[in-house]
């Protein structure tokens, strides 16, 4: 657990003004669902936590366990629609400070709570569990028992949603580079390792989806946000971090755009007969923030491929770790 509180600290409890500078208002630092090409980095990251939210089949007065909780979005936005009771649990010292601020708004008070803890020394039951963007850094030989946490802490009738980054095949689960510069001892599993080890905790696997290109578009959005903010960035740090963070932010949207990366959300629950049998009720809606009159648009591969690196970005990706030295 030392070791996992390290690997947390080398990333996330960097400054909070950094995060601020590229994430979206609410700070959710996960990969966004776009219901339309043209969608803001706020709308469709909306859009994620109710697509999220609808997959959980919440009913107020429900307790909550927001595993690797980050900035507290995900379990304020929970408590504020669904009138649930979150639990969130991060190893991010900066993490929780911000999201403690949070919980204190009238609008959450009392139904949202936030500990520094690891998801491992949790105690008591829920009758949901949500774990966004934290799957990736439990590492292979933690999958068994990450999942048999999950179902420990699952009421008989409870539900949870692991959404998660993967990979098609059955290799190459770590990158040298960013387990060095940008996430130590990060793992990214591929859909074949992660039922595996949800089957052996007795969970049943009730939906998978693949959410394929949005993370290239939530990529695309954040470096262009980080290259607005470039020299304040900076001036926080130093010009070799601005280019080491550069270099994350192409390397991860070529991955998602063109290469073998996606977005794994896995619906689990312990009874065959807890949720509904067809999936009507976690059908995409309308972004809250737009006009009723607006739905949707399907979303193709092409509208999405316009949204692509620059030829100047797609070489520094090839010219390796030179381009951060």
């Amino acid at each position: 657990m030392t070791a996992s509180r390290a690997n947390v600290a080398h990333h996330y409890d960097l400054s909070e003004r950094l995060y601020r500078l590229f994430l979206d208002e609410d700070m959710q630092y996960s990969c966004a669902y776009f219901q339309r090409p043209d969608a803001t980095l706020e709308e469709a990251q909306i859009a994620k936590k109710d697509h999220i939210a609808d997959k959980l089949f919440l009913s107020p007065g429900q307790s909550v366990l927001d595993i690797g909780c980050g900035w507290g979005g995900m379990a304020l936005h929970l408590a504020r629609q669904a009138g649930v009771n979150v639990t969130g649990v991060t190893l991010s010292t900066e993490q929780l400070a911000v999201a403690e601020t949070r919980a204190r708004e009238p609008s959450v008070n009392a139904r949202v709570r936030f500990e520094l803890c690891d998801y491992r020394e949790v105690t008591g039951l829920f009758d949901r569990i949500v774990s966004v963007g934290m799957f990736e850094h439990v590492g292979l030989a933690g999958f068994d028992g990450y999942f048999q946490t999950v179902a420990d802490r699952l009421k008989d009738d409870g539900v949870a949603l692991i959404h998660t980054i993967g990979r098609r095949g059955k290799t190459g689960g770590r990158s040298a580079w960013l387990n060095t510069y940008i996430f130590p001892g990060g793992y990214i599993p591929s859909l074949s390792e992660i039922t595996d080890a949800a089957e052996k905790s007795g969970l049943f696997i009730t939906d998978i989806e693949s959410l394929r290109l949005h993370y290239a578009e939530t990529m695309r959005h954040w470096r262009e946000r980080f290259q607005a903010h470039r020299t304040e960035i900076e001036d926080l740090y130093d010009a070799r971090f601005g280019r080491m963070w550069e270099f994350y932010f192409c390397y991860c949207e070529l991955g998602f755009r063109y290469g073998d990366l996606m977005v794994f959300q896995i619906q689990l629950s312990k009874k065959l007969d807890t949720l509904p049998i067809t999936r009507d009720y976690m059908m995409s809606k309308p972004c809250a923030s737009l006009p009723e009159a607006e739905t949707p648009v399907q979303v193709s591969a092409s509208s999405f491929a316009r949204g692509a690196l620059e030829p100047s970005a797609t070489t520094a990706i090839r010219a390796g770790t030179k381009a951060v030295s």
